[in-house]
């Protein structure tokens, strides 16, 4: 079922997107090619600002969306246009199957997104970017192992050494980060990232630490956001996240984004903001 446009700001230059695609979801834009690197991101989040359930078995977005298949639209979409796709352990820790592709969250769209991919000139999929500090991952989960995508794992010295106690599958890249903690810094991520060559688009899909650093140092320039009509709930120590998690902003440095985009999906709505 197609996207309903409420609102759009028709902000950036638009993109031609594949018939089915422009069915679905309607009118495209991305920022002008002065405005790059452009650094975005994607969350789901319930009504009441839960993102991931952490139940075994139930800590991925799915269960937030309700496994809807207009929200494996976009998210599919949002990959087909970008360069890199990084998240944390966390997020691969909650979905330890998954493959940072379009393909990998809509296949019924891979054709499509194929096609969106060669008009914006990127011949595979974009590389998947693990941010793991202390390196404790599992190198035959299926995003390292398959071979299906170009893998960087961003670490410390530390992780290094432990990973390299694992066969190294091959297309996979080890980067291990020349500094003191287990922390890495946004910024150092984005550096890191945007040295690689052709990288101009850059979506971060989680998790809520790893995205609050980034919206800590003023990195991100969009957020997408769809809202799921589901209260979850929480109660003390449970540790339900929000999307943004481990910083704080409001009130001393808040944080204002300008709405750009609505659209609605039945009882979804999908949302997009800007932050430059």
């Amino acid at each position: 079922m197609p996207l309903k446009t409420l609102w759009t700001g028709k902000q950036g230059k638009a993109v031609s997107l594949p018939a089915r695609l422009r069915r679905l979801y309607g009118s495209f834009r991305l920022p002008q090619a002065d405005s790059l690197p452009y650094v975005f991101s994607n969350f789901v989040t319930t009504l009441d600002g839960v993102v991931s359930l952490r139940t075994r078995g139930h800590a991925a977005g799915g269960d937030i969306s309700g496994f809807n298949g207009q929200d494996r639209m976009v998210m599919g979409l949002l990959r087909a246009v970008a360069d890199v796709v990084i998240v944390g352990w966390g997020t691969l820790a909650a979905d330890p199957q998954q493959v940072w592709t379009p393909e990998g969250i809509c296949p019924e769209l891979a054709p499509d997104y194929g096609h969106l991919r060669q008009m914006l000139g990127n011949s595979g999929p974009p590389i998947n970017v693990i941010v793991s500090g202390g390196g404790s991952l599992n190198l035959r989960l299926p995003v390292f192992s398959s071979g299906k995508v170009q893998v960087i794992i961003i670490t410390t010295a530390a992780g290094a050494k432990r990973l390299a106690k694992q066969r190294i599958p091959d297309g996979v890249e080890i980067r291990a980060i020349r500094r003191g903690g287990a922390e890495i810094a946004a910024g150092t991520i984005c550096r890191e990232v945007c040295s690689i060559r052709g990288v101009k688009r850059v979506l971060v899909e989680g998790g809520p630490r790893l995205l609050a650093d980034f919206f800590k140092q003023r990195l991100v320039s969009e957020q997408f956001l769809t809202l799921a009509p589901q209260i979850a709930g929480r109660v003390a120590g449970d540790g339900r996240p929000g999307m943004v998690m481990g910083k704080v902003f409001a009130p001393r440095n808040p944080l204002w984004g300008k709405l750009i985009d609505v659209r609605r999906g039945d009882s979804h709505l999908f949302l997009r903001y800007t932050f430059v």
